[in-house]
């Protein structure tokens, strides 16, 4: 099966964000995504540490390390950006001034609820975070993740069977296979890698799967 890189997940989350909006990117893969975004495009990059304006991952050794984003990385601040105390992060992103934060996870289920903070696992340690706050207080919440797990099940699921971050939160899921609309209706495709057709997307995920309306077949 093709499947697309990180890179790739990142650069299409990135024409999805428009122009003016102002947007969380969660820990880990969705940190990339500030990477894609068009120079000419002004997209306002938060991080719940106390940073409005960041820009692109900074050159090989040119960090300053007193300038890091929640995931403790070296990032760049566009002219204008500034920094503000955490609290103040916080009361933004609780206080729905952020248009959209994308997210990482665990499970996704077809209605939108997200689990992305502890498997159960005996021995993990549970890492919440700001998730909870974020995927509730954002406008709009996109999680980016590989659709299988490493031992091949499926991370798009009917319901989430890890302890839930947040309900029906997710309106859209970009992986590494496909992009997938979300929510009452339940799951839809926007579109697939090349070589893969719906019904193999229906057997491998096991969930119940639409063609979202700007994906309608002829």
């Amino acid at each position: 099966m093709n499947r697309m890189t990180r890179d790739q997940m990142a650069a299409r989350v990135a024409q999805d964000i428009p122009e003016g909006a102002y947007v969380n990117l969660g820990i880990g893969l969705p940190t990339k995504v500030a990477n894609y975004l068009a120079a000419d495009r002004d997209v306002f990059l938060q991080s719940e540490n106390g940073l409005l304006g960041m820009g692109p991952a900074p050159e090989a050794g040119e960090e300053d390390w007193d300038l890091i984003n929640a995931g403790k990385q070296a990032v760049t601040l566009l002219a204008g950006g500034c920094f503000f105390h955490h609290a103040d992060s916080f009361a933004m992103m609780r206080g729905g001034h952020l248009d959209i934060c994308v997210l990482g996870a665990f499970q996704v289920s077809v209605n939108g609820d997200l689990a992305n903070w502890h498997t159960g696992a005996p021995g993990a340690i549970p890492a919440v975070g700001g998730a909870m706050d974020l995927a509730i207080g954002a406008k709009q919440t996109f999680v980016m993740m590989d659709l299988f797990t490493k031992t091949g099940e499926s991370k798009l699921v009917d319901a989430c069977t890890y302890p839930l971050t947040g309900l029906g939160c997710v309106s859209r899921i970009y992986t590494d296979v496909a992009v997938f609309d979300v929510g009452p209706d339940g799951a839809s495709v926007v579109e697939m890698v090349d070589g893969l057709t719906i019904d193999e997307l229906r057997k491998l995920t096991g969930v119940p799967l639409a063609y979202a309306a700007e994906t309608q077949p002829a």
